[in-house]
């Protein structure tokens, strides 16, 4: 039973972060309808800065927050200079951009940091929680994961649905025709868009990196099972993002417990296929015209 436990609580904590990198793909599917195939190199990038950030001042939660506002800008420059380009164009287009993108993110951080890869510093305990005689495999920064994932869903749900900038950035999603007949600043709201989605990207690289250690390809399984995760939840829905994430995170936590860590990737892999097979659009689509 404990051993149950655990790898429950283990699918807790790595789903919390496979729903932060689905959350970034889902907001610019929305937005642009691209599938971001670059989300891993951004938040690859943004974590290898708050490594360098923390060893020159030795301040973890300065690097904590230069990476995430890091990633908010990289977000829209990427948006603004490279991605513009090929919006409302052949989706195969930027399908090839946002892969040679990460190919060139990927290269670029080989250069300046090197291919080896670093360790990086959580920002509190991973030691378990000891309660009676058994330490379970869930400590401080488990919490910290899950509570920093719920708190940018949360903060993101009430944006888009509370506030004035939200609607004009599901305006621009949907209908960006119209918004743009209502005044909306449709570019604006794009941008805004992928800043958002790569700042949730730059979360999920925090989270991760001390347990993949930082490399230049070291977070392209995450982004993998991200995206596997905004599939399984509907790359419409946010919430979908951070439920399809909780899923995924538990049923890969028991492929490895109970069957092995060599099957994890087969069996995201079936997982994905198995959506897409029975319910393509995801579990949270649905056939109703989206309405802002």
């Amino acid at each position: 039973m404990t051993r149950f436990i655990d790898l429950t609580l283990n699918g807790i904590s790595n789903g919390a972060i496979y729903a932060a990198v689905a959350l970034a793909f889902v907001l610019i599917w929305r937005a642009t309808r691209i599938v971001n195939f670059a989300a891993g190199g951004m938040l690859m990038i943004t974590t290898f800065v708050a490594s360098s950030v923390i060893s020159s001042s030795g301040s973890y939660w300065l690097g904590f927050f230069v990476a995430l506002a890091m990633g908010f800008v990289l977000g829209g420059v990427v948006e603004r200079l490279i991605i513009r380009r090929v919006e409302g164009g052949p989706p195969l287009n930027s399908v090839i951009v946002t892969i040679g993108l990460l190919i060139l993110l990927q290269a670029i951080a080989g250069m300046i940091w090197s291919a080896t890869p670093r360790s990086f510093p959580p920002a509190f305990s991973i030691r378990g929680y000891h309660v009676g005689s058994h330490t379970y495999l869930f400590g401080p920064f488990d919490v910290f994961t899950v509570l920093a994932v719920l708190g940018v869903a949360a903060a993101l749900f009430l944006l888009f649905r509370f506030t004035d900038l939200g609607l004009k950035m599901r305006a621009a999603a949907f209908e960006p025709v119209v918004a743009r007949l209502q005044g909306v600043r449709v570019g604006n709201m794009f941008t805004l868009g992928w800043a958002l989605a790569s700042l949730a990207g730059s979360l999920a690289g925090l989270l991760i990196g001390p347990q993949v250690f930082v490399g230049p390809n070291n977070f392209d399984a995450v982004a993998i099972f991200g995206f596997a995760a905004a599939v399984l939840g509907g790359l419409d829905s946010p919430i979908g993002a951070l439920v399809g994430g909780l899923i995924l995170g538990l049923a890969l936590s028991y492929v490895s417990g109970y069957a092995g860590a060599s099957l994890v990737t087969l069996a995201a892999l079936a997982i994905l296929v198995a959506v897409l097979m029975v319910r393509p659009s995801g579990i949270f689509s649905s056939a109703k015209a989206r309405r802002i």
